[in-house]
């Protein structure tokens, strides 16, 4: 039982939704404000399958989960700010994470995802 627990302990710890430095965790109403700025970039990183189901405007369309990711990213302007969202924050911070590493100055992520898009 105590294994059990800490094991608990440790995977509730690991889906806690982290935020990469120079990444900004933005709730729904900041989100439809920003995407609304004439230079953000606007991404998404679900799955075409994810994508059928619906977008938020008009975004460019990057499956995290392809093998391209990483060569897709690489063309878009990393002086220009970059909004980005996933199905519910996984997908979308570790991308939003990896543009930081790639030097993108200015990074957007919807807390929650679509999925709490979808409630406001």
């Amino acid at each position: 039982m105590k294994y059990f627990i800490i094991f608990f302990l440790c995977t509730l710890c690991a889906c806690k939704q982290k935020v990469s430095e120079g990444v900004n965790l933005i709730d729904p109403i900041a989100f439809s404000e920003k995407i609304l700025e004439e230079d953000v970039q606007l991404l998404d990183v679900r799955t075409p399958d994810e994508w059928k189901e619906g977008v938020i405007g008009e975004p460019l369309k990057i499956n995290f989960l392809d093998d391209s990711f990483n060569v897709e990213i690489e063309k878009l302007d990393k002086n220009k700010p970059i909004a980005l969202y996933c199905k519910s924050g996984g997908r979308s911070a570790q991308a939003a994470s990896l543009l930081s590493e790639l030097g993108f100055k200015e990074i957007y992520e919807l807390k929650g995802g679509i999925l709490n898009w979808n409630k406001k």
